[in-house]
């Protein structure tokens, strides 16, 4: 499996994000994981890293190829960070797939998400779910030679 460049996880349940990071560690998807439990620790974050606002040596910055995002979070929820998101420098985003991650099955949070063009998936996160996402997104014939 292709190993991408960075995965942000995105929950308000540290648990949540500590397993999906223990899965993710465990596939070797890749060595750049972030956690954040709210979205706008999330977006600040990737606001920083779409305008550089950060020294290029810091390693603890990366931009992600891959985004988990929950919907129902305190402070900003996934909708209120992803219109935010909608924002960011499309050439920022266009390198990065976004995925809700939420128990929620309400058609009204899966239309949304396709506003967003978002991919929409059910919890919990599994090696299946991951290795499709990849796959689908990542796959070999969409890497520059």
């Amino acid at each position: 499996m292709k190993k991408i460049s960075g995965v942000l996880l995105i929950d308000d349940d540290d648990t949540t994000n500590f397993l999906n990071q223990r899965l993710l560690e465990r596939m070797q998807v890749t060595d750049n994981i972030r956690t954040f439990v709210n979205g706008k620790q999330a977006f600040d974050y990737l606001y920083n890293v779409s305008n550089k606002n950060y020294e290029h040596t810091d390693a603890n910055y990366f931009q992600p190829e891959l985004i988990f995002l929950d919907i129902s979070m305190p402070v900003m929820d996934g909708f209120e960070m992803l219109d935010l998101y909608e924002r960011l420098n499309p050439d920022f985003r266009k390198n990065i797939v976004l995925a809700v991650l939420t128990t929620s099955t309400h058609p009204q949070d899966t239309d949304a998400a396709q506003k967003y063009s978002a991919e929409y998936l059910t919890k919990p996160l599994t090696a299946e779910k991951v290795t499709n996402l990849i796959n689908k997104h990542f796959s070999a014939a969409d890497q520059k030679a």
